[in-house]
């Protein structure tokens, strides 16, 4: 039962997202804002040469670009 809706909980959001692209770019600049912060325990800030322009968009940036 919990499997279930789970997947129902899923197949929802996806539709939803499917439909609205405000929310597309949110959740696409969460992900990317997510892949920026440092992990736990690492030592000293986190630098990085690169700019956000020619940065690999994250996990759903391929999909909601």
């Amino acid at each position: 039962m919990n499997k279930k809706m789970a997947l129902t909980a899923l197949g929802l959001g996806a539709a939803y997202l499917m439909r609205n692209k405000d929310a597309r770019d949110k959740l696409s600049k969460q992900f990317d804002s997510f892949g920026s912060t440092p992990t736990r325990g690492a030592k000293g800030s986190r630098t990085s040469t690169t700019t956000s322009s020619n940065r690999n968009k994250g996990l759903l940036g391929g999909l909601f670009g």
